[in-house]
């Protein structure tokens, strides 16, 4: 059992959600934005973590928000020391994660293309 699913797994799981967790009540930046954290990815020694994440506000640029968020990296790092039962938390790193916004532009391509073929029409599908 144990092999299906790996102590790095649930314990990204449960960074996943404490950082979350913290960046909507603890990080009171406005410059940081709306936030979701979109996957966490440890080492294997559990020593360090990537942080992919999206901004919901699209008025925010990302490089700025990861900047801000590495900069607050240690402070969140301290907050998940009394939250998570870990002899060491892991270095924290902050990454954009680009493949909501290319999931949209491929959506709205196909839509496009849909929507050029002949014989296609909203009509057809009621």
């Amino acid at each position: 059992m144990a092999r299906d699913y790996p102590r790095s797994q649930r314990v990204a799981e449960q960074l996943q959600r404490e950082v979350a967790d913290i960046l909507r009540t603890d990080v009171n930046d406005p410059r940081v934005g709306m936030v979701t954290v979109t996957e966490v990815v440890l080492t294997r020694d559990l020593e360090s973590a990537k942080i992919y994440f999206t901004v919901l506000n699209p008025q925010h640029e990302a490089v700025q928000t990861m900047t801000l968020l590495n900069r607050a990296a240690g402070y969140i790092r301290s907050q998940l020391g009394p939250r998570m039962r870990l002899r060491l938390v892991p270095q924290l790193n902050f990454v954009y994660d680009t493949s909501v916004a290319r999931g949209a532009y491929m959506s709205n391509l196909i839509d496009e293309a849909m929507a050029q073929q002949p014989g296609s029409s909203s009509e057809d599908e009621t």
